[in-house]
């Protein structure tokens, strides 16, 4: 199994000594955790774009939120009880890096709902601005 393949519990009160939901292979308190803290900001759009894949796994709308550009923000965020995201694979990136001004991550989310499966294959769009990663959009693929 790879790392990207390994998972944590879908569990909002995960801990640091669990493994991380997106699929680092790190703990969650070494990992994303301090990310979603805001003891921390994420480094590179590709970390950034992990952390919020955890939000979206734990379902914490406030960095989902914290970390959404301005100009593309929705005015609300809604996480769907029943819909589980089961693992994280990330298939591309271009730029992103600390000195960079932007940056593209493709990822596959993989999802469990009702008893249906499926994948969220996308390609996000992210902006570094005074030192932080935003998400800007995404198109799906």
């Amino acid at each position: 199994m790879t790392p990207e393949a390994e998972m944590a519990p879908h569990d909002a009160a995960i801990t640091d000594s669990a493994r991380c939901p997106c699929g680092s292979g790190d703990l969650f308190g070494g990992c994303c955790g301090p990310i979603l803290r805001a003891e921390t900001t994420a480094p590179t759009a590709e970390r950034l774009m992990r952390s919020r894949y955890t939000a979206f796994v734990i379902g914490d709308v406030a960095h989902l939120r914290a970390t959404w550009h301005a100009s593309t923000r929705p005015a609300s965020i809604e996480i769907e009880p029943d819909l589980r995201w089961r693992r994280l694979v990330v298939l591309d990136r271009e730029a992103g890096g600390p000195f960079d001004r932007a940056g593209v991550v493709e990822f596959a989310a993989h999802w469990l709902q009702d008893g249906a499966r499926g994948v969220l294959h996308e390609r996000s769009r992210f902006v570094r601005e005074e030192r932080r990663w935003l998400y800007v959009d995404g198109d799906l693929l």
